[in-house]
């Protein structure tokens, strides 16, 4: 039983390690039902999280962290010591660590919203966590019970991969783009409340009052998200076949969407209300790092142009590669 168990990590490590450094080909339409139970169980194991973390400006205690398994907590508190959660998409399951030296799992499979949620309780329970959290999604509409959702019951392991991969490649890259700035800046991390990646840079200076209207969220949520100008970008499975790379500004200056962003197949969605790239542009373009970071950069120029930031804040990029080299 361990010799088979040997056997497929070490399959799977190099069906992971032999695509690590490509861009993976995912269309939306094929793994929609996958992604929706996916996003139920993000949003339980989101607000576990937020039931013990303390908050951070922004919320920016609550979300996951790409890692090289897939997605983590990082690390939460919990009375004197800590416990973490990370959903393991290489062996596809549901990781809780606690420092007292506990350890479960839950598998990742076909199973219900219902029955994830049951079995991730009764892991921490088994560690002795207690989980007071809203059992209720939030961004979504209609917003079904954890406990109530039968419907949403699609895993296609192969299909979460390639997303993760997705997030790889994108976490990479805007991690590279956050380095190039000296003020307030957001880690890149990914919120489970719209299921994105983000990176959020600041200005300094506050913003108007957010109007809200996210379903199943109250007003205030978004009041302290949007408290102080920004300029944010990220990745989401969705405004693309493949799903879309975005930039937007808060407040939105006059005339940012009539900038023109000068890389193949942007554009300004006034459905969105920001700037989006499909994925598979950057996926096929001739050097798919560049042409993201050109995006990004020139998304957060016209923001910063147009809003009169200090452009004292932007690190000059050669200056950054000089520092990265070998041997320092």
């Amino acid at each position: 039983m361990i010799a088979t168990e040997v056997a497929v990590n070490e399959q799977a490590t190099k069906q992971v390690n032999a695509t690590a450094n490509m861009w993976p080909e995912l269309r939306v339409d094929d793994w929609q039902d996958t992604q929706a139970t996916l996003h139920m169980w993000f949003q339980v194991v989101g607000k576990v999280r937020m039931a013990h973390a303390p908050l951070i400006n922004h919320w920016w205690q609550i979300p996951f962290y790409v890692t090289p398994r897939g997605l983590g907590t990082s690390s939460i508190p919990y009375g004197n010591g800590v416990f973490d959660m990370e959903f393991d998409v290489v062996n596809h399951r549901l990781q809780v660590r606690s420092s007292a030296g506990g350890e479960r799992s839950v598998a990742l499979e076909p199973q219900s919203v219902a029955q994830f949620h049951a079995r991730t309780m009764e892991a921490l329970a088994e560690l002795g966590i207690e989980a007071p959290i809203r059992p209720v999604p939030t961004e979504v509409d209609p917003a079904v019970p954890f406990a109530e959702d039968h419907h949403h019951a699609s895993y296609d392991a192969a299909s979460v991969t390639a997303f993760w991969r997705q997030l790889l490649q994108a976490d990479r890259v805007i991690t590279r783009f956050r380095s190039e700035f000296l003020g307030k800046v957001s880690p890149v991390h990914f919120f489970w409340g719209a299921m994105d990646l983000a990176c959020t840079r600041f200005s300094g200076r506050t913003a108007p009052t957010h109007p809200g209207g996210a379903p199943n969220c109250a007003d205030w949520v978004m009041e302290e998200g949007y408290s102080h100008e920004l300029s944010s970008c990220g990745f989401w499975p969705g405004g693309g076949e493949e799903g879309a790379f975005y930039s937007y500004a808060y407040p939105e200056p006059e005339g940012y969407r009539d900038v023109l962003i000068d890389v193949e197949g942007a554009y300004y969605s006034a459905e969105f209300r920001q700037f989006l790239l499909p994925y598979e542009a950057v996926r096929t373009a001739e050097d798919p790092d560049a042409a993201l970071l050109q995006f990004l950069r020139a998304t957060y120029q016209a923001a910063a142009d147009l809003g009169d930031w200090d452009s004292g804040l932007l690190v000059d990029p050669q200056r950054l590669e000089k520092y990265a080299r070998p041997g320092r």
